[in-house]
């Protein structure tokens, strides 16, 4: 990994993106003190431009553009693993969360653009099945990926195993599920513009 040189990009005293992380997540963010044991413990850090540690960095210093066009928030698979090592209890995967969100309310281009397709494929899915349909993730996420044979040769064995199916099974009472991404929606809308939107009763989840 690189070495990175970190300065303030924000007016002092005046750190727009830590007010941000702060009103997302409600995580202290500046009680990091960079002993990089998230980075230590992280499966993935080998495969991120910015370790977990220099991303909560980077946010202490205000560096927008360091962040939102890093692969790293993007590669975070929320494990725990950090959040369970940090002396100072910083919840970095609700960080890495916030922080996908807002770049993704900014319009700002993922670095990692697959990761963001899977994403859709598969709530698009549930949404539609309320249950996983895994041919249709394989198809969906390889078109939108622009590798249409990619894992091909792992496709008919699962097939004549029967470990796939290729007709997909919805669950009984499609209107919970209906319910439940707009809720989610809802929320979505909530945190964009800060005002409240009147939630229906909690749907149950189906069987």
């Amino acid at each position: 990994m690189s070495v990175l040189k970190f300065a303030s990009t924000d007016q002092p005293g005046r750190n727009g993106l830590l007010a941000l992380v702060k009103a997302k997540t409600g995580q202290d963010v500046l009680a990091c003190y960079q002993c990089g044991k998230c980075s230590a413990g992280c499966p993935l850090s080998s495969a991120m431009d910015l370790a977990p540690h220099q991303v909560l960095r980077a946010v202490q210093l205000g560096q927008r553009d360091l962040v939102f066009q890093s692969s790293a928030i993007w590669l975070c698979v929320t494990c725990q693993t950090c959040y369970t090592r940090c002396p100072q209890e910083v919840d970095l995967p609700r960080v890495m969360d916030a922080l996908r969100s807002q770049a993704l309310q900014e319009k700002i281009r993922p670095a990692e653009r697959t990761v963001k397709v899977f994403h859709d494929v598969f709530l698009g899915l549930v949404e539609r099945f309320g249950r996983l349909y895994e041919v249709g993730l394989i198809g969906g996420y390889n078109l939108l990926a622009r590798q249409p044979l990619a894992s091909a040769d792992l496709g008919l064995p699962m097939l004549t195993r029967g470990k796939l199916e290729l007709i997909p099974r919805r669950v009984k009472d499609q209107e919970q599920i209906k319910a439940i991404f707009k809720r989610a929606a809802e929320l979505e809308l909530e945190e964009i513009t800060g005002q409240s939107v009147a939630a229906a009763p909690p749907a149950s989840v189906p069987s």
